[in-house]
């Protein structure tokens, strides 16, 4: 089973990579760009045929190892 995981910054967060890559972007006349935030994305093929099991198998990755819960959240599509 494919389990797909997004981290993100949470809010409040200052993003310097997201704001070097917009300042880059305004530089390429991608002068509309107001603001972009970066994060991680993950997919995870786990042997697990329980959906239940494997999201929650999932969930202990993030919290421990995947996602720095005092700066980022994620999200398991």
């Amino acid at each position: 089973m494919k389990i797909k995981v997004i981290i993100t910054l949470k809010e409040g967060v200052l993003d310097p990579q997201g704001k070097a890559i917009k300042q880059t972007l305004n530089g390429m006349n991608f002068i509309n760009v107001e603001q972009i935030r970066q994060g991680k994305y993950f997919e995870i093929d786990i042997n697990e045929n329980d959906e239940t099991k494997a999201k929650s198998q999932v969930e202990e990755m993030c919290k421990k190892l995947l996602a720095n819960l005092v700066i980022e959240d994620y999200k398991i599509i």
